[in-house]
């Protein structure tokens, strides 16, 4: 059994729910730095935010697949906003509603100037797909940073998340993305995690 750190984990700034979104008319004002969680569903989005931010219930945690399907946003205390994109992937929805959702998504990467990175969460034992690409490339077409969590860490064995994570790296390396092992479940890679999420912040908008 590993040992737990006798140095405490740094406290991520006072984290609270503004509003949800069905439609880009909805979301807030497109002012300061915002950074954006998506993932496939069931990858552990909403466990990821809830660790990251310190907030057992700050997003919903479900066995469900799908069940994000606004876009929800987070004020983060002198800092700035997180967002929660909808879930895509295996999610047993109706084909207009996951049009829906590729709609929405879609229309907040194009036209949030606030937005100063992506946060990819990735499944470890299922590695990068074909729509998490595609989120990569929304997001770096626009200019901005991309970081991907590799999560549920705990659940492989030593070999194959460093096999995961170097095959991951490779695969990001030409554009820039940074890539970490990650689980809420066990804590590992939280406070490397919230770094990076609170540098992307304190960056705001704008190019890379």
């Amino acid at each position: 059994m590993a040992l737990k750190s006798l140095v405490p984990m740094p406290a991520f700034p006072e984290t609270s729910f503004l509003t949800s979104a069905a439609a880009p008319k909805q979301f807030v004002a497109d002012t300061g730095a915002e950074v954006a969680f998506a993932g496939r569903s069931n990858a552990g989005k909403s466990s990821a935010l809830n660790a990251l931010t310190g907030r057992r219930a700050l997003a919903r945690v479900s066995r469900t697949p799908g069940r994000t399907q606004l876009v929800n946003f987070f004020a983060v205390a002198g800092a700035g906003r997180l967002v929660d994109l909808p879930g895509y992937g295996f999610a047993k929805v109706p084909d207009s509603v996951r049009a829906g959702w590729r709609s929405l998504i879609q229309a907040y990467f194009e036209e949030r100037e606030s937005l100063a990175a992506l946060v990819l969460i990735v499944d470890s034992r299922r590695g990068l797909g074909e729509q998490d690409v595609v989120m990569l490339e929304w997001v770096l077409a626009r200019g901005r940073h991309a970081y991907v969590l590799l999560t549920k860490s705990d659940k492989l064995t030593r070999a194959q998340a460093a096999r995961v994570l170097a095959e991951t790296r490779e695969a990001c390396v030409d554009a820039g993305v940074g890539v970490q092992l990650f689980s809420a479940h066990a804590g590992r890679g939280v406070e490397e995690a919230r770094a990076a999420v609170m540098e992307f912040m304190s960056g705001g908008g704008g190019a890379q």
